[in-house]
């Protein structure tokens, strides 16, 4: 069994808003990265940029359901690693979103890359969470500290 980062928020949007803040690249920008590509389609491969950080990496889109489901691989850890989003509709308001990423061997380096990317995914939906439910842009804020 591989080492899994796991995460989870309850946004208080309907499901197909956060769905679509996740896949449009111009929603992404005002909270996670700072390009994207293209919006993600399944079996496509589109490029996320992080300028602060000075990097881009490649995002392998593996399989999508509308509204329920986004699957990639990509080697933001150095390793290649399967990254799991899933929605669930509580209401027509409220939906909980699940981040897995899946793929660290169990070593002293998978520990380390399984620590650094689980502290990505909680900023990334927090960051989502406070830029859908008020407009805020947390990344900004954070990144500010980088330059």
């Amino acid at each position: 069994m591989k080492l899994q980062a796991k995460t989870q928020v309850q946004i208080s949007k309907p499901v197909h808003e956060v769905f679509e803040a996740i896949v449009d690249p111009t929603k992404m920008e005002k909270y996670f990265i700072t390009a994207g590509s293209a919006r993600l389609e399944e079996g496509k491969t589109i490029t996320w940029t992080w300028e602060h950080y000075k990097v881009s990496l490649p995002v392998h889109v593996q399989r999508m359901e509308v509204d329920k489901f986004i699957s990639f691989k990509w080697p933001a850890s150095g390793t290649e690693t399967l990254v799991e989003f899933t929605l669930e509709p509580i209401n027509e308001t409220i939906t909980e979103l699940r981040v897995k990423e899946d793929g660290w061997d169990k070593t002293d380096g998978g520990i380390a890359s399984l620590a650094e990317q689980t502290q990505g995914w909680v900023f990334m939906v927090t960051w989502l969470k406070a830029y859908l439910e008020y407009g805020i842009k947390l990344m900004t804020v954070v990144n500010s500290k980088f330059d």
